[in-house]
Order: C-alpha cells, then structure tokens, then sequence
C-alpha cells in the first residue's frame, strides 16, 4: 500500500520538529551547566596598596652598668602597606604583605640604679609578613606573621636632669598577627588587625657606657587600600 505524498509531507515535517526540539532541549541543559559553574561573588586575588594608622604600646627592658630601666612606652603609629593574594578555589587565600609605620611612642622613665632618667622612642616599625585567610565573599579573617623592624632612639639624663648623650639603633626581629578585611567596592578594601612584635636586642653606647634594650610591642591598626 503507497502512503499519499502530502501525508508523507506531514510526517517527515513532524520528525523534523521532533529532532529540533530534542536538540534545543540539549543545548538549553548544557548551557545551564556552564552557567552553574561559573564562579560568584568577590575574588581576592591582584595586588593592593593602602595606608594606616593605629596605636601602639611596647615594653622593654634596659640594662647597663649604669643602672636599669623598665621602659614602658605608648603612642601613634601610621604609615603604608603594600602587598599581593592569590585567592584559590577553596575559597584559601595566600599572600605577601609589607608595610612602613613611623611611630610617636615615647617614654620617661628612672633608672633603677642611679639618679637620672632615660627617654626612649620608637622611631618606626616595619615588617614583610605572609598572609593566610579564609574568603567568605567580601570578608577576609586571617592571621599573619614574619619579620619585622624598628629603630629605638634613648637620650639620658643624669640626677639633675642635664643631658648626657643619646644613640639609636636599628634592629631585627619578629611578628605575628590577627585580622579581618572588607571589601567596601572590588577596589576600596578596609582592614583591621592586632599585631605582637617583638623587635630583640637593642645595643647602644653613651658617654662610654654600654647598655642592651630588650623591646617588644602591642598594636591596633586599621587602613583602607586599593586594590588593583
């Protein structure tokens, strides 16, 4: 029996159809597979700059044969930083950070063995840390920790407050820390930290009297950076 040429039309149209609408379903579901992959929300990785400001107290210990003193100092602190993370999949952040804060932490303080006083000042503190976080979209906790630097400048002054001499040194030592940033836009980044350092050894001279300062500090910080 032949089939009708119109009817035969009829059906060959229908497969037809029936094919297209199979193949626009299976583009339809691998296009929303690729959409579901696509990742979302904040990513923290590229460079940034910033500046910052905080406070600072430190605690040191100075011994000559001169006498000693137990150096007890606090002040202001504020400089840059600078630095790069690498945000992996896992939501894992690594990075590199370096900063520069000169400081306005002083003290007076007696000696513990002869008449007169010893003023000291932190004259600024720096550091090259890593950085390890955990991303939750904009919001980045973290701990950090490596090596840092200060420089310590001590005047003395004899019993009846005249001025006897004065040195500096610069020394090297460690630090570790804790934090949090935000990012307010994908380029402005807030930030806020706590900070133990503890800076070693300081040696110094004066009027022919050797002397050794142990120094360490606390701070508080908070910046703002751009990040690239």
């Amino acid at each position: 029996m032949f089939v009708e040429v119109p009817v035969m039309k009829k059906l060959l149209i229908a497969l037809a159809a029936s094919l297209m609408a199979g193949t626009a379903f299976a583009a339809d579901a691998i296009v929303e597979e690729v959409v579901v992959d696509v990742p979302v929300g904040f990513n923290w990785t590229g460079g940034y700059i910033g500046a910052q400001a905080g406070y600072l107290w430190g605690d040191g210990d100075f011994v000559s044969p001169a006498g000693n003193v137990d150096i007890g100092m606090n002040g202001w602190l504020g400089g840059v930083y600078v630095g790069y993370n690498y945000q992996f999949t896992n939501s894992v952040v690594l990075g590199i950070d370096a900063d520069y804060a000169w400081s306005g932490a002083d003290d007076s303080s007696p000696s513990n063995g002869v008449p007169g006083t010893l003023d000291t000042e932190l004259e600024w503190e720096g550091a090259v840390r890593a950085r390890l976080g955990y991303a939750m979209d904009r919001f980045l906790p973290y701990i950090a920790g490596g090596v840092a630097f200060g420089r310590l400048q001590g005047d003395v002054f004899n019993g009846s407050g005249t001025y006897v001499g004065s040195d500096a040194d610069t020394n090297v030592g460690w630090t570790v820390g804790v934090g949090g940033e935000y990012a307010f836009t994908d380029n402005f980044i807030g930030r806020v930290e706590y900070r133990y350092t503890d800076l070693g050894e300081f040696d110094g001279t004066v009027a022919g009297v050797s002397s050794t300062t142990d120094f360490s500090t606390n701070d508080v910080r908070v910046g703002i950076a751009y990040k690239f």
